[in-house]
């Protein structure tokens, strides 16, 4: 055990910047699509592809360490994520110095920094869980506030950079952000670690596999995923081509405000929920938002459909780290496995629900009675194909809704 005199007050610290990290692996590359579909000639099939690997190897990493971490703790692992995360940008940048074909360098650098990026999704909530507090879910909601914050200033700063120094720079900005998880690497490899489930009481997977509570909370991270990634993909393309609003301005007021507001929701729980119940937040939470994406779906106004997307932010900002903590009350004694589970449920969902939006979209038109509305309305195929997307992923706050009121109602074994 690593002696330290340092506090669970520089632990929550190091998870605050962690979850900061964490944005920067999701949301870096993508804001650096166009300069470099520009200068390596990289198809979007090529692009895309890089999301897929990131996706596919956090949810094979959240699954496969789950049952390690357990014997050996976390404290190595989350030295060596930010290690690997600060390691793959790095190696991301410089690739076309030295390799013949660039894009192959690039999906090697998304391995690197995407299996980082797991290891922080699995490891980050449990530790924030672990540290003595008053209210888990204030604490929980607190610190996945930062996600939002780090999505914030990705999207921002890189486009400043960019827009200061030209396309060109783009391997320093990524270089740049290799420096914030290089640091965490130090403070993780310090800083006390809450109590862990003593091994000889932890419950493994095979005990909660058939539980319904733990199914249910497995579809309602997933959808409650799917209602938080939509609105936050699909919003700036949506104000693009919908409301004729230019790119940066959508940026800004589309990505930029969604994570604000998803931001401010997670903040003003973790400083005031601690007396609220936390299901019946959750629950408004996905009314509120079932309301937002009809609003944005179908209002002919774009002033309205603007302030639906932000407050959509706010009102799915407690689903996800919301249904980790009921979770974790409801099976206290479980090891890391079932945060492991739950992080690739809600990658799952986070995946699938903008793809999902992406299918409808392109093929809503071929429908013979939607082509007849969107006729009759004077839309065009972009329009009614992304209204019409929107409208169907309507159904993901409500899925999280039915999920949220049998986990309420179901009783402990």
């Amino acid at each position: 055990m690593t002696k330290t005199n340092l506090t669970y007050k520089v632990t929550m610290k190091a998870c605050y910047l962690g979850f900061l990290v964490q944005a920067t692996v999701i949301n870096l590359t993508p804001v650096l699509f166009i300069p470099l579909r520009e200068q390596f000639s990289l198809s979007f099939g090529q692009l895309g592809l890089l999301v897929l690997i990131n996706f596919i190897t956090q949810v094979t990493v959240d699954i496969l360490f789950s049952h390690t971490v357990d014997r050996h703790g976390y404290r190595p692992f989350l030295t060596i994520a930010h290690i690997f995360v600060a390691a793959g940008f790095i190696f991301f940048a410089i690739s076309p110095l030295f390799m013949k074909n660039p894009y192959v360098g690039f999906i090697m650098g998304t391995f690197l920094f995407s299996s980082g990026g797991g290891l922080l999704e699995l490891l980050l909530s449990p530790t924030v869980n672990a540290i003595p507090s008053e209210s888990k879910s204030a604490s929980m909601s607190l610190v996945h506030s930062f996600y939002a914050w780090g999505q914030m200033g990705v999207i921002i700063l890189t486009t400043l950079f960019l827009f200061i120094f030209g396309r060109q720079s783009w391997p320093f900005i990524m270089i740049l952000w290799a420096v914030p998880p290089a640091l965490n690497a130090l403070l993780f490899s310090r800083v006390p670690f809450g109590p862990a489930v003593p091994e000889e009481h932890r419950e493994g997977i095979l005990k909660h596999i058939k539980n319904r509570f733990f199914i249910a909370a497995v579809f309602a991270i997933a959808f409650g995923g799917a209602s938080e990634l939509v609105i936050s993909q699909w919003s700036s393309a949506f104000m693009e081509k919908v409301m004729y609003i230019p790119k940066a301005l959508g940026d800004i007021s589309g990505m930029a405000m969604f994570a604000l507001m998803l931001g401010i929701g997670r903040l003003l729980h973790g400083k005031y929920g601690k007396h609220l119940s936390l299901y019946t937040l959750m629950i408004t939470g996905t009314i509120a938002a079932f309301l937002c994406y009809l609003i944005v779906a179908l209002s002919p106004y774009d002033i309205l459909s603007l302030l639906a997307c932000a407050i959509s932010g706010l009102a799915v900002s407690l689903l996800w780290p919301g249904i980790l903590v009921l979770s974790a009350e409801r099976f206290p004694f479980a090891g890391t496995w079932l945060f492991a589970f739950l992080a690739a449920g809600g990658d799952i969902g986070a995946s699938v629900g903008p793809w999902a939006m992406g299918v409808i979209a392109d093929n809503a038109v071929k429908v013979s009675f939607i082509a007849d509305i969107a006729y009759r309305l004077g839309l065009n195929a972009e329009q009614v194909g992304m209204r019409t997307g929107l409208l169907f992923s309507a159904l993901f706050p409500l899925g999280v809704m039915i999920c949220l009121l049998y986990m309420k109602s179901s009783k402990p074994l």
